[in-house]
């Protein structure tokens, strides 16, 4: 069996492509800030047959977790972990994940009246709850107790921030409840299912692209009705996406462990190939079932699953030529926080937003128009990967 070529390898494409998608993913959860934006740019409704930038990043993220994975589970191997430590790892991460997600969506739902606080108060608490639980501390023997204890104290923030929700609305009052995953919960759930796939395929690709095409048929059954017959528990459980979440991330899995396969100077225009050709194939598959019914992210179509993850196939070809082949890289420097930070990346608008909101604080609207409004949350995107990196260096840096 293959192993990863080199322990402790880390891609710079891998931390590049994700830097550039955080980048797009800042960017385009700022929109709704803004007014006249170009419909490519936005999410399509749910029942277009239509899909814009918005609908292909969290795809091309899914991608780059799987990317990650093989690496990821290489790395702790190295270092000693069996499988049972490496699936119990897998499973803390999944919840944390699943945790924040959770948090995030109730807040969305949140309702300030007759809550002891103010909900953009309670947002605030929430994520320094996070970054308290999760952040790395340094290794110092000495000031182990203390990060405990900031640890514990970022847990009993988020009891008490549980004790103190109130959401569904005025009239209709309501606990903390799940809603849906969010944007980190979906994460966990796909990175759950693929990692723990993979701990058990390894490099073993034809097991791994069976993982990988077993989701795809799984979100295509079900829009096929032929899971009909799963009705009755699908309620209760069921993959997340109807398996289009797992989908994107095992397809990065599927070129990681590629990547093991052939790579070198004799075979890496082998690799760049197979990216492409697989590339091709998932954009063949997903315009083939668009006639069916159609592309829509909401709706989680065959379509949806195909196109994104050819687009990420080639989009990942195109950065491994040019990163790690060409060693054409200094211009994605001032996007690398976003790269190795991401977490924390992700978090820090939803400190940004709550802070302006209480305060006041509002653009006028002319820097929120337009071609100028487009240009603020490009520079908005950027603004968080800097501070990303400034608060990275004095030691806050989120990790699962």
């Amino acid at each position: 069996m293959q192993t990863l070529k080199t322990t402790f390898l880390r891609l710079d494409s891998i931390d590049i492509f994700r830097a550039v998608t955080m980048f797009l993913m800042i960017f385009v959860n700022d929109l709704w800030s803004l007014q006249d934006v170009p419909a490519w740019l936005e999410h399509s409704e749910a029942a277009a047959d239509d899909m814009g930038l918005s609908d292909i990043v969290f795809p091309a993220f899914l991608f780059i977790v799987g990317l990650s994975i093989p690496f990821a589970v290489s790395n702790r191997k190295a270092k000693g972990d069996n499988t049972k430590v490496l699936l119990t790892h897998i499973a803390w991460r999944s919840l944390a994940l699943l945790t924040m997600g959770i948090f995030i969506v109730n807040f969305e739902n949140i309702v300030s009246e007759g809550m002891l606080i103010n909900k953009y108060v309670w947002e605030i608490l929430m994520v320094i709850a996070f970054f308290l639980i999760w952040n790395v501390y340094p290794n110092d023997p000495e000031k182990r107790r203390f990060y405990q204890t900031l640890k514990l104290l970022g847990v009993q923030i988020l009891v008490v921030l549980v004790v103190l929700y109130k959401g569904g609305d005025a009239a209709h009052p309501a606990w903390i409840e799940l809603h849906w995953y969010g944007i980190l919960g979906l994460i966990g759930w796909s990175y759950l299912l693929c990692a723990a796939a993979y701990v058990f395929c390894q490099n073993r690709l034809f097991m791994v692209i069976g993982v990988w095409l077993f989701f795809i048929l799984f979100n295509l059954a079900d829009f096929a009705g032929v899971l009909g017959f799963l009705d009755g528990i699908k309620e209760y459980a069921w993959i997340v996406g109807s398996g289009s979440m797992p989908a994107f991330t095992m397809a990065g899995v599927v070129a990681s462990v590629m990547y093991t396969r052939y790579t070198g100077s004799e075979k890496s225009s082998i690799f760049l190939i197979l990216l492409l050709v697989l590339g091709g194939i998932c954009l063949l598959y997903g315009f083939g079932t668009r006639p069916f019914w159609g592309i829509s992210k909401i709706r989680a179509t065959p379509a949806w699953v195909g196109i994104c993850s050819g687009i990420s196939f080639i989009t990942y070809a195109f950065l491994y030529w040019l990163v790690d082949l060409k060693k054409i890289k200094n211009w994605a420097l001032p996007l690398k926080p976003a790269g190795t930070a991401t977490l924390t990346c992700y978090l820090i608008p939803y400190v940004w937003y709550a802070v302006i909101t209480l305060a006041g604080i509002s653009l006028p609207l002319f820097l929120r128009t337009g071609i100028i409004g487009l240009i603020k949350s490009l520079l908005f995107s950027l603004l968080v990967i800097v501070v990303t990196g400034l608060i990275k260096r004095v030691g806050i840096k989120l990790k699962i």
